[in-house]
């Protein structure tokens, strides 16, 4: 069960890296989004071990995504002044963490093509705030991949958006957007938006994690 579930965690932390960095360098708060999922080929095992729920800490320049299945946590700081990203793994008691520096992005983003952005007069009510839609189209090894998303002005900005070579031209908070892998495509929607004081303890890394490299940790949990 845990290589199932590492197979499907590791994309899912890759993929909302470059999703929702895009904040403002004055919000604090908490935004819970609900997670849906499509596919032909997700059987039901596979939807057992797919969060249904995400949380997104932000303070400033810094922010964090936890995810949580059954007894497995999957949370991810990005320190956007440093221009490091932190992937945490607590499984059944084991707890790793990864990082990848800004250096390690660009070289990512450079075997990328530039992704078409098509910025629609539409707008949507989400979580009570009204949110522009974008289309963002990427295309990669000759094929095309159009993702729809909707994002509050409002609430945030660009400033923490460098690891996205996705969604890094749109100017917003991201309150609804899709991302697809090996098939599976999986939606997030914003449904509440907590404004408060976050506590810088939010984005230390607990000292009983141990630091792995990307391969270490596939290869830890057989994959």
């Amino acid at each position: 069960m845990k290589k199932i579930f590492i197979s499907l965690l590791i994309p899912v932390v890759l993929l909302t890296s470059v999703s929702i960095t895009t904040l403002a360098k004055d919000f604090k708060g908490i935004i819970t989004y609900k997670i849906s999922v499509e596919g032909d080929n997700i059987t039901p095992e596979m939807k057992a071990f797919i969060p249904k729920v995400m949380t997104y800490i932000v303070k400033g320049k810094m922010a964090k995504t936890e995810i949580t299945v059954s007894s497995m946590k999957q949370t991810q700081i990005i320190d956007g002044e440093n221009k490091m990203v932190y992937s945490l793994f607590d499984m059944m008691g084991q707890k790793f963490y990864t990082k990848t520096t800004e250096e390690q992005l660009d070289e990512e983003m450079e075997t990328s093509s530039e992704p078409k952005i098509e910025f629609v007069n539409e707008t949507k009510e989400i979580a009570g705030y009204t949110c522009k839609k974008a289309v963002v189209t990427d295309e990669q090894g000759g094929s095309k991949t159009s993702y729809i998303v909707y994002y509050a002005p409002e609430l945030g900005s660009q400033a923490l958006n460098f690891d996205n070579p996705l969604f890094k031209d749109i100017d917003g908070l991201l309150m609804e957007f899709e991302i697809q892998e090996g098939g599976m495509k999986m939606k997030f929607e914003a449904i509440e938006v907590e404004k408060k004081n976050v506590s810088d303890k939010e984005f230390e890394i607990p000292e009983d994690y141990q630091e792995k490299t990307p391969d270490e940790l596939r290869q830890n949990f057989g994959g």
